[in-house]
C-alpha cells in the first residue's frame, strides 16, 4: 500500500504540473485547466502548474471582497470554498499524505540520512494561526488605497511558492534577478528552513504552518473516508505512536486532525488488525497479515 501511495503523491504532482511547454514559452500556463482547484498545496504561479492553488485563490478573493462590495459587486467566489470543502469533507487530511506534491517533497527529503528529531505538538497549532491570521485576515483588514488587499501567506511565507515559482522564474526569465529584494530573500530564508527541518523531523511545514492542512483537518471527525479503530482489538501495545510521521498517537486520538490517513499504523504496526480503512463507516480494507488467530504466523 505504501508503493501505491508513492505512485498516486507522483501521478498527482504530474497532473497538477503538466505543463512542459514553460521552457520554450518562458510564461505560466493560462489555458483551461487553470479553474480546476489543486487538492494540494500547489502553487498557481508555478510556471508548469496546470490548477489554481486553493489557498492563493482565497486570499484573492478575500483581498478583493472589500473593493467588490464598494463597487456594488455582491458576489462571493464560493467555487473555491466549496471545491476544498466538498474534498476535506470526503477525505480530510488524507489529501496531504496522498496528493500534495509539498508533501511529497518533504517525505523525500526526510529518507536523508540523518539524526531524527520529533516536533513538539504544541506547534501544531501554528497552522491554525497562519490560516486564520495570513489567508482571512490580513488579505481582508489590510487594503490599498483602492480598497484591495494581498496575498499575504503567498507573499510573505510560502515556501512551496518559493521552491516551485520563484526559483524557476527567476531561472526562466533572468531580467527578473534585478528585482530581487528583501522579500524574496526573506522567502527564501524560509523555504531553507523548512526544507532543511524536513531532513531531521518529519514534514514540519505540514504539522506547523499549512493553512491548507489546517483548514482540511477541521474535517477530521466528519470525514467520510478514515481509518478505524476497532478498541475490542486493539491490545494498547502503542506500535503505532511509531511509525506516524505526524506523530499521531492513533490508539488514543482515532480522529487526531493530524491524522493524513498514509495507513502506515494499519500496515506496518498493527499486528492485530485493529485499525482498519472505511469509507462512510463501511470497511474498505483490514490488511490481511496471515496471522493466526493467536497473532502468530
Amino acid at each position: 500500500m505504501e508503493a501505491a501511495r508513492k505512485w498516486i503523491q507522483v501521478i498527482v504532482a504530474i497532473l497538477t504540473n503538466g505543463s512542459w511547454s514553460f521552457p520554450f514559452t518562458k510564461t505560466l500556463y493560462q489555458g483551461p485547466l487553470k479553474v480546476i482547484c489543486a487538492p494540494g498545496l500547489n502553487c498557481y504561479s508555478c510556471p508548469a502548474a496546470t490548477t489554481y492553488c486553493p489557498m492563493g485563490s482565497i486570499q484573492q478573493l478575500l483581498g478583493g471582497l472589500r473593493f467588490a462590495l464598494e463597487n456594488g459587486q455582491y458576489y462571493f467566489g464560493f467555487s473555491v470554498l466549496g471545491s476544498i470543502g466538498v474534498l476535506g469533507g470526503l477525505f480530510g487530511r488524507m489529501i496531504c499524505g496522498w496528493a500534495c506534491p509539498f508533501g511529497f517533497i518533504q517525505e523525500l527529503l526526510h529518507k536523508i540520512p540523518s539524526r531524527k528529531f520529533r516536533i513538539p505538538r504544541m506547534l501544531s497549532h501554528g497552522k491554525y494561526l497562519f490560516l486564520l491570521l495570513f489567508v482571512v485576515v490580513l488579505p481582508l483588514v489590510l487594503v490599498d488605497e483602492f480598497g484591495s488587499g494581498s496575498p499575504w501567506f503567498c507573499k510573505f511565507v510560502c515556501p512551496a511558492g518559493t521552491l516551485e515559482a520563484g526559483i524557476p522564474m527567476l531561472l526562466l526569465q533572468p531580467n527578473l534577478r534585478s528585482t530581487i529584494g528583501l522579500l524574496f530573500l526573506n522567502k527564501f530564508v524560509i523555504m531553507l528552513l523548512f526544507l532543511t527541518w524536513a531532513v531531521f523531523s518529519s514534514r514540519p511545514f505540514c504539522r506547523t504552518a499549512c493553512p491548507l492542512g489546517a483548514f482540511y483537518a477541521l474535517f477530521s471527525k466528519v470525514r467520510l473516508i478514515k481509518l478505524h479503530l476497532d478498541e475490542a482489538k486493539c491490545t494498547n501495545c502503542k506500535a503505532c505512536h511509531h511509525v506516524c510521521p505526524m506523530g499521531v498517537k492513533f490508539n488514543e486520538s482515532p480522529n487526531d486532525p493530524e491524522c493524513i490517513t498514509c495507513l502506515a499504523c494499519m500496515n506496518k504496526a498493527c499486528q492485530f488488525d485493529a485499525i482498519s480503512l472505511e469509507i462512510g463507516g463501511i470497511p474498505l480494507a483490514v490488511p490481511d497479515r496471515g496471522l493466526s488467530p493467536a497473532g502468530k504466523p
